[in-house]
């Protein structure tokens, strides 16, 4: 907990930390309930973002599962689903040239995005969020842009009665200016943490509650995002393409996509896990080497990129994922870890597990609870709920890649979903950052220089769009690792603290003989999460107060649908010069 500041509270029931999908459909459906019961009910939902869909990282294909629950008349409420996939294909790259083209028989039944009883879609989730905003705010709640969760409010019971957000007028380094105004506590009956992956509010819940007990270690991987503006010869709206294999080696997982959207662009992207070995290995670098394979180029070539993004990816599945509730809330979406990644989709799933969230804490506010108890009805309706089952199919997929590699893993796979998912469940009880080797033990990994066709140094990325913020904003978030040596106790990372920021777009400050520390700016905070998460094992480094709104990324021709207050921290806006990004 903070030291004692007087502060301004208000009273709601419930409250909503982070507008993405799940959050936004839990907002939705407990004003849906509360509507239809003509029962009172005031819902809040804080972003950090400056404005709903800024933090949300664009170009998705999308299952529409969880939405035609929550509103069937979708379509005619002008939800921004207009681009069906039509043809889905996968590769194996075996090398920087050469590719073999998977036939669909062989193909894993989750992977298949065209054909079947549901429709796909390559959407923004960007322009997703903003939509449910809409449908939100119809309904009648209340969101608060430009305003981060800080810290928890939890009592002398240990049970969590809201938030506090970030103070207001904070200086560069921290301290309050003149206009300082300390961040308001939001208190609630309920509380839902819908934060995304990794949320600093979640792993703090985690360790607090026990949430993670008896389950496996959690599993993550960093997602690179490149949207491009293609010539129109080049274009195939609904184009989706999935591989795997080089640039990555046999001890490095992942995978990459190619989408084909709306408007003449064509979202491209490398997933990788963070159990990688060789300390010398940049996922930038390897996305940038990727696109220049000839299954990729050709749809690439005589573009121009106009935006770029980077995000943590939690994809451990239903082994890892923990015990959703505690007393005063719940832990929902990405923030839990309900991703599916053998369908490398989770929009779905966190919208299921939101709506379920909604139904289970409205359902106890209509009987009289005034708020604080654990909701273990959560527990049962989630697991009754298909988004489980789903994750329950698809449990092994993963820990089978990690255990017998690419091919062997996916041949498992593909077996396992042959009988929905009864061959024996495989695991992976290895942290990630158990796999790093030594620098010395690995081969270095001399990366090609940029070139002017693939500029690809990091802050050309980061600064591609057109900034607009103020110099003086504080760092957006800051990692302290507590040690006395780095070199003594970070021995696997090449150069030290340099490399971590070379890979993380962090800058790195002496805070005293005792600590460094790690604050990461509002222009260059592309990867700093993921970087830093892989020097956990020897450091203990966690992520600390994040004071307000992180870089925001929106397109020309999206309106600003929720102003930030002027003096919310941080709040960065990112203009970007195209004529039809669908979102950020």
């Amino acid at each position: 907990m903070t030291e004692h500041v007087e502060r301004d509270s208000m009273e709601v029931d419930v409250v909503i930390v982070g507008a993405g999908p799940s959050g936004l459909a839990a907002a939705c459906r407990l004003m849906q309930q509360a509507n239809e019961a003509e029962q009172e009910l005031t819902v809040c939902v804080v972003e950090k973002g400056s404005e709903v869909g800024a933090h949300i990282l664009s170009g998705a294909v999308f299952e529409p599962r969880a939405l035609d629950e929550l509103f069937p008349d979708w379509a005619e409420r002008g939800a921004p689903l207009t681009t069906p996939a039509v043809r889905d294909e996968l590769y194996l790259l075996r090398d920087a040239e050469k590719a073999q083209k998977l036939p669909n028989a062989l193909v894993p039944k989750s992977m298949h995005n065209t054909g079947g009883d549901i429709t796909r879609y390559v959407i923004s989730a960007g322009n997703l969020c903003r939509w449910l905003a809409e449908q939100a705010e119809e309904l009648g709640v209340e969101i608060f842009p430009g305003f981060a969760a800080q810290e928890m409010i939890v009592d002398e019971d240990e049970t969590v009665r809201g938030i506090i957000v970030g103070d207001m007028g904070v200086a560069a380094d921290g301290t309050p200016k003149d206009s300082h105004m300390p961040g308001m506590e939001l208190r609630a009956k309920y509380t839902l943490f819908a934060e995304g992956s990794r949320g600093h509010l979640g792993k703090r819940l985690i360790e607090r509650f026990k949430l993670d007990e008896g389950k496996d270690p959690q599993h993550y991987g960093i997602g690179l995002k490149e949207l491009w503006d293609v010539p129109a010869e080049q274009h195939e709206p609904g184009l989706v393409l999935h591989g795997s294999g080089w640039p990555l080696d046999k001890h490095t997982h992942g995978g990459w996509f190619l989408y084909h959207a709306e408007n003449q662009q064509v979202v491209v992207g490398l997933i990788m896990d963070l159990a990688y070995q060789n300390p010398w290995l940049s996922p930038f670098d390897e996305f940038q080497r990727m696109k220049h394979h000839p299954v990729l180029k050709p749809y690439l070539e005589g573009g121009s990129r106009v935006a770029y993004g980077a995000r943590a990816i939690t994809k451990g599945g239903i082994n890892c994922l923990p015990k959703m509730t505690f007393p005063g809330g719940l832990l929902i979406g990405c923030d839990a870890g309900t991703l599916n990644f053998a369908k490398i989709k989770g929009l779905h799933t966190a919208m299921k597990s939101g709506m379920v969230a909604a139904e289970t804490v409205f359902e106890a506010l209509a009987s009289g609870d005034e708020g604080g108890t654990e909701l273990a009805a959560f527990t049962d309706k989630w697991q009754a709920s298909w988004a489980c089952k789903e994750l329950e199919e698809s449990a092994s997929f993963g820990p089978a890649i990690h255990k017998y590699g690419t091919v062997g893993g996916g041949a498992y796979n593909f077996l396992d979903q042959l009988v929905g998912g009864k061959l024996p469940r495989v695991h992976d009880t290895t942290p990630d950052h158990a796999t790093l080797k030594p620098a010395a033990e690995c081969e270095k990994i001399e990366y090609p220089s940029p070139t002017a066709s693939c500029p690809s140094t990091r802050p050309p990325r980061c600064f591609s769009p057109t900034p607009i913020m103020r110099k003086t904003s504080p760092a957006i978030s800051s990692s302290t690792i507590r040690t006395c040596r780095f070199a003594t106790t970070c021995p696997n990372t090449p150069s030290r603290p340099s490399a971590i920021a070379r890979r993380a777009s962090t800058r790195w400050s002496k805070a005293t003989t005792a600590s460094r520390s790690s604050r990461s700016t509002s222009r260059t905070a592309c990867t700093a999460r993921p970087a830093i998460s892989r020097t956990r094992p020897r450091t203990s480094p966690g992520w600390h107060r994040r004071v307000a709104a992180a870089p925001t990324i929106r397109t020309c021709d999206a309106p600003l649908l929720h102003k930030a207050p002027a003096e919310a921290g941080p709040c960065i806006v990112f203009i970007l010069r195209d004529n039809g990004v669908p979102g950020a």
